[in-house]
């Protein structure tokens, strides 16, 4: 395990397993619930509950009964293609690292099934699930030894993969900076879904810089011109929207979502969200 893992590791330990947390079961929370069975609204039952098709049906309300699980199945899975490659404090990749340590090592803490599953153009690894310590720590190794370099992101295969491969119903963490098109309806039906959304500051709002020679990190092409004023406007513009697309779909399909930036800690910030 080199420094760099051991250093993740053991801050994101501490901050799971120490006072941060402080007398909270768990840094997250689930559902925790699966459907048992139908009966008749009682005054002062929950009206969120109520099954409005089955009320239609027969003329009455009925509710849906719900029976407490035993364990949440907690999935974290990142996107680490090549534009994760990026980062004027830190990469963008190793600030994911650090962020599946601190969900993995939380799920652990809390009795959870923890996995996690890495795509980028391509699926490239999907871990069984593991209460064990040690596991999240082989997987927060998995991630900084990972290199997204050269390595396009596919969202629409990432998306459909995990829909196909996780069956049960878990709490899916998705970790990307989600520069691009992609739809979360389906995974949003089928799971209690939180997007994590990781961004240099740099990215988000970037200086003219003349004329440079730069490099796609994902395809290997090359670009050479005036990074001007002009050019920049336009770049912030695309990211805008790029961005309203998203938390237009996450309000939609209610899914909740946190932004982070790599300059922050992100406990603090997952501890308000989640």
């Amino acid at each position: 395990m080199n420094k760099q893992t051991k250093k993740i590791i053991l801050k994101t330990k501490k901050q799971v397993f120490g006072d941060m947390l402080g007398n909270n079961a768990s840094l997250f929370h689930g559902e925790g619930f699966e459907f048992a069975e139908l009966r008749e609204y009682i005054y002062g039952d929950d009206v969120r509950k109520i099954d409005w098709k089955t009320t239609a049906k027969l003329g009455k309300p009925f509710v849906k009964v719900y029976r407490e699980e035993r364990e949440l199945n907690v999935v974290i899975s990142t996107m680490l293609n090549g534009s994760t490659y990026f980062g004027t404090v830190r990469q963008k990749s190793d600030y994911m690292a650090e962020l599946v340590a601190l969900l993995g090592f939380a799920a652990v803490r809390n009795s959870d099934l923890f996995s996690y599953l890495n795509f980028a153009d391509r699926l490239y690894h999907h871990s069984k699930p593991s209460k064990k310590l040690f596991a999240v720590s082989r997987e927060t190794e998995y991630v900084v030894g990972f290199d997204p370099l050269g390595k396009e992101g596919d969202f629409r295969a990432w998306t459909d993969t995990i829909y196909n491969r996780v069956k049960k119903k878990s709490l899916l963490f998705l970790i990307s900076d989600f520069v691009g098109d992609i739809d979360l309806r389906l995974l949003a039906k089928k799971h209690d879904l939180f997007v994590v959304m990781v961004r240099d500051r740099f990215e988000e709002n970037p200086s003219a810089l003349g004329y440079l020679r730069l490099v796609d990190t994902e395809n290997g092409k090359s670009y050479e011109g005036d990074i001007g004023s002009s050019t920049i406007r336009n770049y912030r513009e695309a990211l805008r929207e790029n961005d309203q697309k998203l938390y237009k779909q996450f309000k939609e399909q209610g899914i909740r979502y946190v932004k982070l930036f790599t300059d922050e800690d992100p406990m603090i910030k997952m501890m308000k969200a989640v």
